[in-house]
C-alpha cells in the first residue's frame, strides 16, 4: 500500500465513523483526519490497516469516564 492510498482510505474511515463534520474548536474532520492519517503512517506504517488506525483515534476521542474530548 503506498502513502497515499493509506492517507485516503484513513481520512474516509474517519469522516464515515466521526459522527460529527467539525470539532467543538471549529476543525474540520477532514483535515484533522488528514494531519493525523500522515502521523499514523509514519509511526506505523504498514503494521496496522489504515482503518484501525483511524477508528484507534477516534476511541481516544472518549476519555475513560466517558466524557467527549473532541474540543481540540
Amino acid at each position: 500500500m503506498t502513502e497515499d492510498e493509506f492517507i485516503r482510505r484513513f481520512v474516509a474511515y474517519m469522516i464515515e465513523h466521526a459522527g460529527f463534520a467539525h470539532f467543538d474548536d471549529g476543525t474540520p474532520v477532514r483535515y484533522y483526519a488528514e494531519e493525523m492519517a500522515v502521523t499514523y503512517w509514519l509511526d506505523m506504517g504498514l503494521e496496522a490497516s489504515p482503518e484501525d488506525c483511524a477508528a484507534a483515534d477516534i476511541a481516544d476521542w472518549t476519555d475513560d469516564e466517558g466524557e467527549d474530548e473532541t474540543a481540540l
